[in-house]
């Protein structure tokens, strides 16, 4: 896939991240890892991300993503695979580099490791992983690696191939800034944990698409509220919101990494051996299993 034709899938639908399915030993599982990569691919998804956040990039090792994205390639059909990558410089270079021999339609560049840097500090490190590929690159704008509106313009006068932002800072006067500077040269999504409490203001941003984690274990009903958004139905959205994401927040705020563990819960809830997630997180206790077990049982599939 070239990159304008990622961009144009990236615009085309709603978005996810699957989990990484792991072992009772904490080893990548692949044969439930592509079950459930192929049950997400049934549903309308143009583009799915693997070894994402959501799939636990911060605890795979950089050896483990290819074959994490192979996996998901073999099922996907014709749902476009996006892989994870991140950390230092020459680090993500590697990963950028080994995930596009083996298949990958892009990448999603998140946050470099644990410093703050400089503006000019942030174009060369996006510069150089953008030119060392030739498939599609997508930023993540968040934490420590937030690329204000002129820095993003020169990478993409620099960088062909650089062809979306996602926001995870939830700075509106920011991302509205971007969009109306960079107008359609790249493609805009959503990247706030449980994007969709933030879609309606994200989409009078200019951001048209997000990434949904809840997905990963309803996505009849991610679609449902995202063809709501999309379709101007504000009473359908906050039935939802109402109905169910919110009481979902409310499991998901009572520790932190809950919006990564709570949604793996919520795959293996749909019967899917996704395992546990890996340290530094913790899992769902059992009493708020039973609590996310109650919230999707209307959704079961």
């Amino acid at each position: 896939m070239t990159p304008e034709q990622l961009k144009s899938a990236l615009g085309s639908g709603l978005l996810s991240f699957p989990v990484t399915a792991f072992d009772a030993d904490g080893a990548f599982a692949p044969d439930p890892y592509r079950a459930h990569v192929e049950w997400l691919a049934s549903y309308k998804a143009p583009v799915l991300f693997a070894a994402g956040g959501t799939g636990e990039f911060f605890s795979l090792s950089p050896a483990e993503i290819p074959g994490i994205v192979a996996a998901a390639k073999e099922v996907s059909g014709e749902t476009a695979i996006v892989s994870g990558c991140g950390y230092g410089t020459e680090m993500a270079v590697e990963i950028a580099q080994s995930v596009q021999q083996i298949g990958a339609d892009g990448i999603l560049l998140l946050p470099h490791y644990l410093i703050d840097a400089p503006q000019e500090g942030l174009f060369a490190h996006v510069k150089k992983i953008c030119q060392s590929v030739d498939f599609g690159v997508m930023v993540y704008n968040r934490d420590n690696a937030v690329l204000q509106a002129d820095t993003l313009a020169r990478l993409c006068d620099e960088c062909p191939n650089l062809i979306g932002f996602k926001d995870g800072t939830g700075d509106i006067g920011l991302v509205r800034q971007i969009t109306a500077k960079m107008g359609d040269r790249l493609m805009y999504l959503g990247g706030m944990p449980t994007a969709e409490l933030f879609a309606e203001a994200y989409l009078g941003a200019g951001f048209t698409t997000y990434s949904s984690a809840v997905f990963n274990f309803v996505p009849a009903l991610a679609n449902q509220f995202y063809d709501a958004l999309r379709a101007g139905d504000r009473a359908t959205c906050e039935r939802i919101l109402n109905e169910f994401f919110y009481p979902f927040m409310a499991i998901r705020n009572r520790r932190k990494g809950y919006a990564v563990a709570a949604v793996k819960a919520g795959v293996r809830l749909q019967g899917f051996a996704a395992g546990d997630v890996r340290a530094p997180l913790s899992d769902l206790t059992g009493e708020e299993e039973d609590m996310l077990a109650a919230l999707i049982a209307p959704y079961k599939r």
